[in-house]
């Protein structure tokens, strides 16, 4: 990711998938505004969407399955219900069996983002809950490609 000025920069154009989630009052907190654990519910959620609509994965059956390795937040402001939040996500780094997703969180209607995460996957065979020999299905690395930040030449 970036430093957190930049982050804190990100507009919806930073993201090639946009997820609506209509907020819940179960999701707000004692203080009035979305708990914090509903942010890694809905990274997981735009996160798994995507993989499910967009690169044929079929979690109960697959033969590799997106094990989280890594997670965290960095939050601006906060939602809370009836908000609508728009989930935004990218991948920013993709290996031979890992990726590294950014997922945005905005609230509809409202310019400023409220949180960013970094979420990242190690595809691993669902057999042996390592990672496969040979690396993330083709179909699966198409998919997660389309939605890859290519980073800039600062020499430009």
């Amino acid at each position: 990711m970036g430093g957190l000025a930049q982050l804190k920069r990100r507009t919806r154009a930073d993201y090639p998938f946009i997820l609506e989630y209509r907020t819940r009052w179960s999701d707000n907190d004692m203080y009035d505004h979305m708990n914090n654990s509903i942010y890694n519910f809905l990274y997981d959620s735009v996160v798994n969407t995507y993989l499910i609509e967009h690169c044929g994965l079929q979690p109960p059956s697959s033969p590799q399955y997106g094990m989280v390795v890594h997670s965290h937040s960095d939050y601006f402001g906060s939602i809370s219900f009836p908000a609508v939040a728009e989930l935004g996500l990218r991948v920013n780094q993709l290996g031979r069996s890992s990726v590294r997703y950014e997922v945005a969180l905005f609230e509809q209607g409202v310019d400023g983002v409220k949180a960013v995460g970094e979420f990242v996957h190690v595809f691993v065979d669902r057999a042996t809950a390592r990672p496969a020999a040979d690396g993330m299905p083709r179909d699966l690395r198409i998919g997660l490609s389309k939605i890859m930040v290519r980073p800039v030449d600062s020499k430009l």
